[in-house]
């Protein structure tokens, strides 16, 4: 069952910081991805209708949300919390340039699956993937540009507050932790109506996957902190931020 998954996560909202270190990615995975220059540089590749490949987004086989060309030869995926600072970081400074100079041309593909450090994490991921892969990057994106929310909404509970709210089933905790932290209020103004929300929230099944995602992160992948990020499905070491992540993509497409 999902809560027992949660649970061997070792969730808890008093782990607000534990996205991790700045080197996250350093011990993630027992095997590690070794990139190489390819024989010739990839080449561009035009999207569809003349459009570029930054609005091709689709959810993928493990429970993520791809962005960009499904064929690029490069296929990054992202580990990364919505509770996460480091996460919030790399969005800011990194995916600006990752989405101009990787994603657009067709080369790079980029991959964001959910991982729950807390229990904060679990409504936010469920209100961005609420209405599927087309808005998706867009409400993760605002989420994390107003991420100090979720902290500054726990700070005055207590203890005893945040047991009572975990020792709900499913079916109600994350309403609840949605309404607590403001959420349904904050995704109402940005298109997703109380009803639809609240739905979302009390989908148990959505919930069983965000866990099942988190679990292969840590069984598959030795997941260590977030961001931790995969190139051919490979952990790369020594990389949680995007000044180090350029050079390894670069590399990669032959750049």
């Amino acid at each position: 069952m999902m809560t027992r998954t949660l649970l061997a996560l070792g969730l808890s909202t008093l782990a607000l910081t534990a996205c991790g270190s700045k080197d996250a990615g350093n011990s993630a995975g027992n095997a590690t991805a070794s990139v190489e220059a390819p024989a010739t540089p990839v080449a561009p590749v035009a999207a569809p209708a003349g459009g570029d490949w930054t609005q091709t987004v689709s959810k993928t086989p493990d429970g993520g949300f791809r962005m960009g060309n499904p064929d690029a030869p490069v296929k990054l995926v992202e580990y990364g919390a919505l509770s996460c600072s480091h996460c919030a970081v790399f969005e800011k400074e990194g995916l600006p340039e990752l989405k101009a100079q990787f994603i657009a041309p067709g080369k790079v593909s980029y991959e964001f699956r959910n991982y729950m450090l807390n229990v904060l994490d679990v409504p936010a991921a469920l209100l961005t993937r609420c209405r599927g892969a087309e808005p998706y990057f867009q409400l993760s994106q605002q989420m994390f540009e107003n991420q100090m929310m979720l902290f500054d909404a726990v700070k005055g509970m207590t203890e005893a507050e945040q047991t009572q709210m975990q020792a709900m089933p499913p079916q109600t905790q994350f309403l609840a932790w949605g309404k607590k932290l403001g959420l349904i209020d904050f995704f109402r103004a940005r298109g997703i109506p109380e009803a639809a929300a609240t739905k979302c929230l009390t989908d148990t099944a959505a919930v069983d996957e965000l866990g099942k995602m988190s679990a292969r992160a840590t069984s598959e992948f030795n997941l260590q902190g977030t961001p931790t990020f995969l190139i051919a499905n490979k952990p790369v070491p020594n990389v949680a931020d995007w000044a180090a992540l350029k050079p390894v993509l670069t590399k990669a497409v032959g750049a």
